[in-house]
Parts: structure tokens; sequence; C-alpha cells
């Protein structure tokens, strides 16, 4: 009898043990999918993570070519980052946007000015005003910065919610180099295609004049063509980099070590 009780009480514990074993489960299973269904479904969805990686540079359909004050080599964006001046900043207290001539000349003369160039260049399903085959009414496109698909309305109200990025800002490059450029050199580095995205508008404010190491696109997809691209535009016309800077690009960089220099061929 004895033995019989005894067993019964192993049983009895085991099976204890066994539920609070299935409970656990059951709490993991459930936190597990209000997690995937309130944040994780969401995050992994979330526009920016599939955008884009590189963006468009120049379209011989309509574009004429800008030379740099340097050709780009195709290299690799490590190779050519290396190559790049090292040093600080210099003073920014004379710097003023007339210093890079004319907004949004008509640099390469092919009848139209540049705003309407990149965003005919980078944006689908282009309409153009009445009337005219250079004044970009409306269009969209996946967005580099943010990743996520937006429109483009040309109205007082509206126009600002895409800007035409410089991609190393006018006021960065003031203070890395672009004093020594010639007037002629900084209104090409102002207009040369290299050099442009069509972008968020809010993003674009947001960057400012920053280099890479103060803002990098939220869509870290786009982050490897970008840092290339701002080396490409540096090498072109002969800019420096600060060594915060330096340490930046090569962090971008290290995810992606095959990553080219932006350059077309033209």
């Amino acid at each position: 009898m004895s033995i019989t009780w005894s067993a019964y009480k192993r049983a009895r514990r085991r099976s204890r043990q066994a539920w609070a074993i299935l409970g656990l489960a059951a709490v993991t299973i459930i936190a597990g999918l209000s997690w995937f269904f309130t944040t994780g479904q969401f995050n992994a969805a979330e526009p920016w993570v599939a955008g884009p990686s590189e963006a468009p540079v120049f379209d011989p359909a309509w574009m004429k070519p800008i030379r740099g004050a340097a050709p780009v080599a195709a290299a690799k964006a490590t190779d050519a980052l290396e190559r790049l001046q090292v040093k600080g900043r210099a003073a920014k207290t004379d710097y003023a946007r007339t210093a890079f001539g004319q907004a949004w000349a008509d640099a390469d003369r092919n009848g139209c000015d540049t705003r309407n160039d990149i965003l005919r260049r980078d944006l689908s399903a282009v309409e153009f005003t009445e009337g005219s085959s250079c004044k970009v009414a409306a269009g969209s496109f996946h967005e580099p910065y943010t990743g996520v698909l937006v429109s483009f309305q040309r109205g007082q109200d509206t126009s600002a919610a895409v800007q035409i990025d410089h991609v190393v800002a006018l006021a960065d490059a003031w203070q890395k180099g672009a004093q020594q450029l010639t007037v002629q050199q900084r209104q090409m580095f102002a207009n040369d295609p290299l050099n442009l995205i069509a972008a968020d508008g809010p993003a674009n404010v947001k960057k400012g004049a920053g280099d890479a190491a103060t803002w990098l696109p939220a869509n870290k997809n786009f982050r490897c063509h970008y840092v290339a691209r701002q080396i490409s535009v540096k090498a072109a016309y002969k800019l420096w980099v600060t060594q915060a800077e330096k340490d930046a690009m090569k962090g971008v960089l290290s995810s992606c070590p095959e990553q080219q220099t932006i350059y077309s061929a033209r």
C-alpha cells in the first residue's frame, strides 16, 4: 500500500511539472504572437527596409554631360576614400549660396533647368505642365532616403514635398575645398547630376548641410550608394573629408567592401 501511495505522489508531482511547462510554453507563444502582430510584423514590412540601393546619375536622352574638376575613376569606393585628403573644416563665416552661381541654372544647356532635369530623371510616370517639355508637373518615385513611395505634384503647397538634394551639401563643400575652385567649377558642382538626388523634403531638411559623420539616410539599403556617391563627388571636385567623416564612411562601406565609385559613361 505504501509503495502505491508513493508512486501516486510521484505521478502527481510529474503532472504538476508538466502543466507548468505547458503553461510557460503557452505564455511564450502568446507573447511571440503579440510581438509579431503589434511590432515584429510591421517592422519587417516597413517600406524603407526594402528600399532602393542606388539612384540614377545621367540620362543621355535629354541630359548633357557636366565635367567635374577631375574625372571619377571606376574603383572601389574604399580605395577612392583613401585617396581623399583628410583635413579639418575651413571657416564658414564667408559662405554664401551665390558663391555656387545661380540656383538651378541650365548648366548643361539642354534648354531645361537643373531641378526639372533631376525630377525627370528620378521620377516615374512623369507629367509635364501644359505646353512645356521641361517643367515637371507630377510623378512618383521610390524615394531613396526613406525608401517609401512618394508622389510629386507641382504647386505652391506641394512642390516642397520633393526637393533636390546636393549629396555633398554646398556649405559642407565650401568648408572642405570648394573655396579654391573657380566660380565656374562651383556652378558645375551645384548643378552636376552626380551630386543631385530627388529626395523627400522633410528628410532633406533634416540632413541640412550634414556630412556622413552627422547624417545618413534612414534607408540603410541606400547608405552604401550614398556614401560612395559622396566620395565620388569629393574626388571629382578635389574636396577633402574630416577624420570623423572618413571614419563614418569606412563604417558604412565595411558592410559593402565591393561597393564601386559612382560615375556614368558619358
